[in-house]
């Protein structure tokens, strides 16, 4: 198994293909990367930014390049010896006219060769979608998008067509029955009823109403093909029987003002496969799976075998041409089995490197029995980002919060309002879906048999809120104990909020936990695993949008702790808890991903480490953040009986601004229209003023207002002139807190991944934003003037770097210096032991220092953190007249002679390691045992 070194996360698009990543080859091999690690490659929709809406996933997608382009990088790659890490996606594929399967599912119904493919509940309880699959694509109602003309029926080679915007849908061989007959009359008239295209017209309408229904397969494939290619002839041959079908069209798609004219239209979509429907039925009514709420996004039924094999045929392609070294697989929750899912992509890759995207809460352990290396590493991040974050200072922290907002609800009663708003509002149709298969179920059983459909919803609804991960993994093969404890705690809490249900309850647990099955019948088991299983793939969803979408841009007590993965009530990670946590992934995981910023993450990695500062000032960020409160109370915008924005939007909108304000200032850069676009997604994302599925104008442009307003680049401006100075403090404490965790990402047990650019500052906001143009050619020139200058005098460079410091070389410098010490010393970083240092002396607080040994070699990092108490604003934490008498304690058996992989220099030990002998000359130190260096 090729383990990769470092990953280097490129998004690919039209903007950055295929040979944009070959031109930067180079240079990430340079900066110390040994895998590319691609967004999804594979045909998306049209115009994708980010590649996860597939539409084909056996085609590379012809936006990145052409094959040849493609053949090209991956042989690039090989030539350097490097990697390429797939991201995947088999949850989902895009709900689009480019979706060929999907397009010939809704031709065919139920006898498309990809019937089964989609997880579309056919017999839904509903009449009106029984039979048919919704299509909630519309931008209104359906009845105004009809007669408003913008629904229309089209005819072209392919056959008829339903067409709204650039969605074009088919039409089943059945309905072309009724469109060519209508007045049939007047096309004998005109053409004479014994002329031979007449004759032909008549004979393809004969064959449409008598096609066999028993006609399968391939036969009926080609019938219907037949049949269209017929009618094309005709209607390219013979005007008179163009000019018949046109009027048809035209007479069909009716006359805007006349309601009636549109009968036919509407007649002949009643009898498609699919149901058009305004995008906002897709909240309250669906019989498909989403990912997530998005109804653009049609789930994949990959637990089936003939599904998995056909979905994944290029990727195992490419697994065993050696282009694809390593898999991701996007969603993983998402997936009917995800871990028979995860045992036969094993099977059919052998010893690919495989990582899931999974998300873990605190504390809370990945399927041990599950046959890959780990995960992406969203646990990594909030690990490391929570041991900048001052644990200690709760309680101030949560006072500030309260006296600033006069918000007191707590976190955990905000989690199940936030959950159970998404079971109401989002995701309320998914929830009737699973209750109605409940019933189904209760019905089956004397002491089911009172249990009503809304008693079961409410019932099933508490448990859903309460459900305390992403998900369990109960399948075939049963439950085990990690399953049932998470089962047991939602439903012993569901009690407390639903007291008057306790049976429903009883009886939800007893499904879920397999038990009482003794009586059953085969069928009413496989009905109940079935409930269990689809209850599993919600749960995942839920948390996702109750959580990370909704919750996360509510609670702003500490805006860096609010991210994937997180859970902002838990202030801060334990230094002992960190080192635990490394500990226990070396163990089990020493190949799993370390991540600090991803396509996902909510705010760049730099963004987190700035903000973590103020976890060390309390005091003064509430003094700072109530005189901003006075200065900009004027332009704050008047609403009847509401000011915008709120206390709430206000208090995340400073520690935003703090956070990602850049250095160079915002003058004659788009700063202030990035700003606002954030703000308008995470206002409606809060779900509290304004929304997505209900836009509320007046509050999105009184915020955006007041942004504009506080930032403009006035000398009158009083807030900029207050906010600033604190500003600078706050990002010069930020910056130490960002090479400390660069260093303890790339050091830690597991994968390093560095998401495109972060290599200098990331100061991005969420997606779109961090998804903007990485300009590598500035990365290039300043990583070979870098090497260049390390060769010659290397304390001058630093000294220069830590001088210039606002301008990121510094960052990169030590990422490239960090990472040709992983790859000298690589059997230590890859299998090398974790020990944690004790530290000992005035400032042991303030350092996270551990070790790695591997046969002869050592290495010890050493990463300072809470700055603010060590060194003024002004000053850097470097030296021993900074450091005093902090120093590292070491064992009998550690070497007594170390060279530090960033400065070249040489520190030499005696039982203890002085902080301040380690940190002469940089910030932060990896120390190599010097029996290796000399070797």
């Amino acid at each position: 198994m090729r383990i990769p070194t470092t990953t280097y996360r490129i998004q690919f698009h039209a903007g950055f293909n295929f040979e944009a990543a070959k031109q930067i080859l180079s240079y990430l091999e340079e900066l110390g990367i040994t895998d590319l690690y691609a967004s999804p490659i594979f045909k998306a929709r049209k115009g994708s930014s980010h590649g996860y809406d597939v539409v084909d996933s056996n085609q590379i997608n012809p936006e990145l390049g052409t094959s040849e382009n493609f053949e090209a990088l991956t042989y690039e790659i090989n030539q350097r010896n490097m990697g390429w890490l797939q991201d995947i996606v088999p949850n989902h594929m895009a709900y689009d006219t480019q979706n060929l399967l999907l397009l010939d599912v809704l031709e065919h119904g139920p006898d498309s060769d990809y019937f089964d493919y989609f997880d579309i509940e056919w017999n839904h309880a509903y009449e009106h979608l029984r039979g048919r699959v919704l299509a909630p694509l519309l931008g209104n109602f359906y009845g105004e998008c009809l007669e408003n003309s913008e629904i229309q029926l089209k005819y072209s080679e392919i056959g008829l067509t339903i067409n709204y915007y650039s969605l074009k849908l088919p039409v089943k061989i059945e309905s072309y029955a009724n469109f060519i007959s209508h007045n049939l009359g007047h096309l004998g008239r005109e053409l004479g009823r014994r002329h031979p295209d007449f004759i032909k017209f008549l004979g393809i309408f004969y064959l449409i109403k008598n096609t066999p229904s028993e006609t399968k397969g391939k036969e009926r494939y080609d019938q219907i093909a037949f049949v269209k290619g017929l009618l094309w002839e005709l209607y390219n041959q013979n005007p008179i029987v163009q000019e018949f079908i046109d009027e048809n069209i035209n007479f069909f798609n009716g006359k805007k003002g006349n309601p009636e004219s549109f009968n036919l239209l509407d007649e002949l979509l009643s009898e498609q496969f699919y149901r058009l429907a305004f995008w906002k039925v897709g909240a309250e009514e669906i019989n498909y799976r989403r990912f997530f709420t998005v109804n653009e996004l049609i789930s994949v039924k990959v637990e089936e075998i003939k599904v998995f094999h056909k979905n994944h045929a290029l990727i195992f392609d490419m697994v065993e041409q050696g282009k694809f070294t390593g898999l991701r697989i996007d969603h993983i929750d998402g997936l009917y089995d995800p871990t028979e899912y995860l045992k036969r992509l094993r099977e059919r890759t052998g010893d690919t490197y495989i990582t899931v995207e999974k998300i873990l809460e605190h504390k809370e352990d990945l399927p041990s029995y599950w046959p890959i290396e780990g995960t992406s590493g969203y646990d990594f991040l909030n690990y490391v980002n929570g041991v900048f974050c001052r644990c200690d200072r709760e309680q101030q922290f949560t006072e500030i919060y309260q006296r600033f907002t006069r918000l007191n609800v707590p976190y955990e009663q905000l989690f199940l309002d936030k959950k159970g708003l998404i079971v109401e509002k989002n995701l309320a149709g998914d929830v009737d879906n699973l209750a109605q298969l409940l019933k189904n179920i209760s019905g089956q059983s004397r002491q089911g048999n009172d249990f009503t459909r809304p008693g079961l919803e409410k019932a099933l609804s508490a448990v859903l809120t309460i459900f305390p991960v992403y998900r369990t993994y109960i399948n075939q093969e049963g439950l085990r104990e990690s399953d049932r404890t998470y089962v047991k705690y939602a439903i012993a809490h569901a009690k407390e909020q639903v007291p008057r249900l306790l049976k429903e309850l009883k009886f939800i647990e007893t499904v879920l936990l397999l038990e009482a099955e003794e009586t059953l019948t085969t069928e009413q088991k496989e009905q109940r695993r079935h409930f269990v299983m689809k209850l599993q793939q919600l749960t995942g969803p839920l948390m996702a949008k109750g959580v990370e979408d909704t919750l996360l841009y509510v609670y702003y007590r500490l805006l860096s702790l609010n991210e994937v993965g997180g859970n902002p009530s838990q202030f801060g990670v334990s230094l002992a808890d960190f080192h635990e946590f490394n500990k226990q992934q070396q163990a089990a995981w020493p190949h799993k991903m370390n991540a600090t910023a991803t396509h996902d993450t909510k705010r760049g990695e730099d963004v987190r480490a700035r903000i973590n500062v103020l976890s060390e000032i309390p005091e003064e960020w509430e003094q700072q953040v109530r005189s901003w409160r006075e200065l900009n109370s004027s332009k704050k915008v008047n609403f009847v009986n509401r000011m915008v924005p709120d206390t709430n939007d206000e208090y995340f909108l400073y520690q935003t601004l703090l956070g990602s304000f850049p250095f160079e200032g915002i003058e004659n850069t788009d700063y202030v229209d990035r700003l606002k676009d954030y703000a308008i997604k995470a206002v409606r994302e809060a779900k509290v003023y304004t929304a997505w599925l209900r836009p509320d104008n007046d509050y999105e442009t009184g915020f955006m207002t007041f942004i504009d307003s506080i930032l403009e680049p006035s000398e009158q401006n009083q807030f900029l002139k207050k906010f600033l100075p604190f500003w600078e403090k706050v990002a010069h404490y930020g910056i130490f807190n960002s090479l400390s965790q660069t260093l303890l990402k790339i050091t830690a047990p597991g994968v390093p991944d560095i998401y495109q650019g972060t290599e200098f500052w990331d100061l991005s906001h969420v997606d779109p934003d961090n998804r903007r143009p990485v300009d590598f050619d500035r990365r290039i020139k300043v990583l070979r003037e870098i090497k260049q200058q390390a060769q010659t005098d290397i304390l001058a460079l630093v000294e220069d770097l830590i001088a210039t410091r606002e301008d990121a070389r510094i960052k990169l410098f030590l990422t490239a210096r960090l990472l040709e010490a992983r790859k000298k010393y690589l059997e230590v970083f890859k299998s090398g032991d974790y020990r944690p240092l004790e530290v000992v002396g005035t400032f042991k607080d303030n350092v996270v220092a551990f070790s790695r040994s591997f046969g002869d070699t050592t290495v010890i990092a050493i990463a300072p953190r809470f700055l603010t108490g060590v060194v003024k604003s002004e000053e850097i934490a470097i030296g021993k007249q900074v450091w005093k008498d902090t120093h590292l304690v070491l064992s009998e058996q550690m070497p007594s002679v170390w060279k530090d992989a960033i400065t070249n220099q040489v520190v030499e030990s005696n039982g203890t390691l002085a902080i301040g002998e380690a940190l002469s000359y940089f910030p932060t130190a990896l120390l190599i045992s010097q029996l290796t260096v000399v070797g």
